[in-house]
Formats: structure tokens, C-alpha cells, sequence
């Protein structure tokens, strides 16, 4: 009723109901077409190719996409982890410097895509130009986790590497290295 008002204030007209109607019925069809292309695109997207740049330690930028690494969990940058002496260090931004310099060995980064996340972003596996499959490596090297939940445990020999060799995060005894790294993120630890 506002918007009925005003418009008659100000020396307006209305459009008639009807217009009213098509008009909004196009803004959803176009809302509607906008989302099916989205889902399509993530699911049968090819490949993107670039330079990568890293945002955290488990998301990577491309061309202006970004990328959520799928199956592996890095620790956020503000994560504290505790060493082998039970001391702090920052292993989120630890991890994110690692696969900053592993990403940089061998450019450009290409990505193949296994659709969307929650916040839009593209998930995928991505491998460096020599073939080295990124995810692996971040959770081969302890500055990641598997995602067990997403792949089945995809990358779990991977992860048994790291623990086995005290790799990264895992540097601690394993329940320290869990709880330090789940912090203040109120869920259970993935490791």
C-alpha cells in the first residue's frame, strides 16, 4: 500500500495489475534460469586454467573463480596447532604459505571441477603443471586433512603418510594436533 501511495505523490502511475504480474513472473524465470545454469555449469564445467593465487589453505583463486580444494580441510589462518613440544605456532597460515610455494614450483594450476559449495565457490582437484594433484600434496604434507565425509576417504593413505611421518599438523600427538586445530570452529575434529 506504501508503494501505492508514493507513487501516486509524486505524480506517478501505477502499472496496470497484470504488468505487475509479468513483471514479476520474469524476474523469477530469470532468477530460476540463472540458478539451473549456475548448477549446470559447476557440475560440467571444463577444466580452468592460471595462475593461482591462494586465499587460505584449502582455497585457491583462478581467473576470479575461486576454487575450494575438494576432499581436504586446512586449518583456518587465524588456527593456532600446538608443535612437538606443545608449543603454538600458526598453522593456518603455515599452510597457506605451503601451498603458496608448492603452487609456484610448477604454474600454471589447472582444475577440474566436481560442482559447488555452500558459498558458491567451485570445489575441485587441482594439479600444478607437472601433473601433481594439489589436494593429495597439502594432506600428504599435514597442512591438511581428509575430508572423509565428502570422498569415502579419498585421500586416506595420504593422511596416514603424514601422521605416520609427523608431518605438519601432525608434528603433536594426534589428539593435540585435532583438538588445536578444530579450535574455536565448534564442530568434531575430522582427524
Amino acid at each position: 500500500m506504501t508503494g501505492i501511495k508514493s507513487a501516486v505523490a509524486a505524480g506517478g502511475r501505477r502499472a496496470p495489475h497484470s504488468a505487475r504480474l509479468v513483471s514479476a513472473g520474469a524476474r523469477a524465470l530469470g532468477a530460476a534460469l540463472a540458478t539451473l545454469l549456475m548448477t549446470h555449469n559447476a557440475e560440467a564445467a571444463d577444466p580452468i586454467i592460471g595462475q593461482a593465487s591462494v586465499v587460505d589453505g584449502d582455497t585457491i583463486e583462478i581467473a576470479g573463480e575461486r576454487v575450494h580444494l575438494n576432499s581436504v580441510d586446512a586449518p583456518e589462518e587465524w588456527q593456532v596447532c600446538l608443535d612437538e613440544r606443545g608449543a603454538d605456532y600458526r598453522c593456518g597460515k603455515e599452510s597457506a604459505s605451503a601451498l603458496d610455494a608448492f603452487l609456484s614450483a610448477s604454474r600454471p594450476t589447472r582444475c577440474e571441477f566436481a560442482g559447488r559449495d555452500r558459498y558458491g565457490r567451485f570445489v575441485g582437484t587441482c594439479f600444478r603443471a607437472d601433473g601433481k594433484d594439489v589436494n593429495r600434496w597439502l594432506i600428504e604434507s599435514g597442512n591438511a586433512v581428509d575430508r572423509d565425509t565428502d570422498n569415502k576417504g579419498l585421500y586416506a593413505s595420504a593422511q596416514q603418510t603424514a601422521k605416520s611421518n609427523g608431518a605438519g599438523i601432525w608434528r603433536a600427538q594426534r589428539e593435540h594436533a585435532c583438538a588445536a586445530r578444530v579450535g574455536r570452529m565448534n564442530r568434531k575434529p575430522s582427524c
